[in-house]
């Protein structure tokens, strides 16, 4: 085996090809740690944003729930309380209703998740080959 001191005419092509094979594996290696690295760095940060969106989220909830006790006592200025209280609850329930049914008919529309477009371009290259072969 040559040393690296050895002038590079005197290696041979068979020396120079195994080198060159190690190198490439060394890169393609470290490459590849890199990207797990790299994925590795995006993924807690993904992991983080996911958990500040959940407690978002939850936090959320309770502002709704904060709202509409405001709302409560807002309109308990004009109204008794009850009827203030069962104001906001139908209301709530208008708003529950609504988005069930756009929700359902989104539901509908989109059922069954089968891909249409994809089937009928399969389909079409089929006919398309059938057709070139007879």
């Amino acid at each position: 085996m040559t040393t690296h001191a050895d002038p590079p005419g005197q290696r041979s092509l068979g020396q120079l090809v195994s080198d060159l094979s190690e190198q490439t594996s060394r890169l393609v290696r470290a490459e590849i740690q890199l990207a797990k690295t790299e994925i590795a760095e995006r993924a807690k940060l993904l992991g983080a944003g996911a958990g500040l969106l959940a407690a978002a989220g939850v936090l959320a909830l309770y502002l709704l729930a904060a709202v509409l006790m405001t709302l409560v006592i807002v309109l308990d200025l004009w109204m008794p309380l009850w009827v203030a209280a069962l104001v906001v609850t139908l209301l709530l329930l208008v708003v529950v209703v609504v988005l069930a049914l756009v929700g359902l008919k989104a539901v509908k529309k989109g059922s069954p998740p089968s891909p249409q477009a994809a089937i009928a371009s399969v389909q079409a290259d089929v006919d398309a080959l059938k057709g070139a072969a007879s």
